[in-house]
């Protein structure tokens, strides 16, 4: 009985594997190119930029905020000094971890808000 469960698992595993290799070579290896029809770059252009730049302008405000500013990288580390000034090292580190990673979303942010201009200026005139 165990041989046939070993069998069956062992061809499960393979099938499994097989499966995931037929998915992987399946991408396509050159750009694909997506064609927009005119009320999807209008509403792409009237709607979609305008609350993209909006939020990308609020997230790095917030992010490069000071210390009185919360949920900023500054106000983070403030309140990790606070916990190892009370002796609280693992929350001190998890903070100024966290810190970091929020400030590391800058320059995804920046090419976010980049694409979105350029986007703007190539497809939506002067607006």
């Amino acid at each position: 009985m165990r041989a046939k469960s070993a069998a069956i698992i062992a061809a499960i595993t393979i099938g499994v594997g097989l499966t995931g290799a037929g998915t992987a070579a399946a991408q396509p290896s050159t750009p694909v190119t997506i064609t927009l029809s005119p009320e999807q770059v209008t509403n792409i252009c009237q709607k979609r930029i305008p609350k993209i730049e909006q939020r990308t302008t609020k997230l790095l405000d917030r992010i490069n905020g000071t210390a009185d500013v919360k949920g900023s990288a500054a106000w983070l580390r403030a309140r990790a000094d606070k916990e190892q000034a009370a002796g609280r090292e693992t929350s001190a580190s998890l903070l100024r971890e966290r810190a970091e990673r929020r400030a590391g979303r800058v320059d995804q942010l920046n090419k976010v808000k980049q694409r979105a201009e350029e986007f703007k200026a190539k497809y939506c005139g002067s607006k």
